[in-house]
């Protein structure tokens, strides 16, 4: 089992950046691939990035694509996303999710087995 906490939201203007993190700690972090999900109010939760337990492939929502970059530290036990060019609808909460299917870069929340409390990600226009 692994707990994953997230951090590193906040309140940023439209353009502006923001690095999130997801410490995990419990099982090996480095036997699960990683997901970042969102959601905003009155919506369903949608799949943001993913990337592989080693850090060879990634995945992204078209949405984001070219803005936002996933990335893992195995060594620490963390995985990150960092977002830039933020706007307006980017707004949400953001969640972090583990995958045992160690090889792939799952978009389906359903094929994740553990997730973060959510950190709040909120841009101003």
């Amino acid at each position: 089992q692994v707990q994953l906490v997230e951090s590193g939201g906040g309140l940023v203007q439209a353009g502006g950046s923001l690095r999130l993190s997801c410490a995990a700690s419990g099982r090996t972090f480095s036997s699960y691939s990683m997901g970042w999900f969102r959601q905003a109010p009155g919506k369903e939760r949608e799949f943001v990035a993913a990337i592989t337990w080693s850090g060879a492939r990634t995945n992204y929502a078209d949405s984001v694509k070219g803005r936002f970059t996933i990335s893992r530290d195995n060594a620490k036990n963390t995985g990150y996303l960092r977002m830039n060019s933020l706007k307006p609808e980017d707004t949400a909460v953001y969640y972090c999710a583990a995958s045992s299917l160690l090889y792939q870069t799952v978009a389906r929340s359903s094929s994740y087995d553990y997730w973060g409390q959510g950190t709040q990600v909120t841009v101003s226009s």
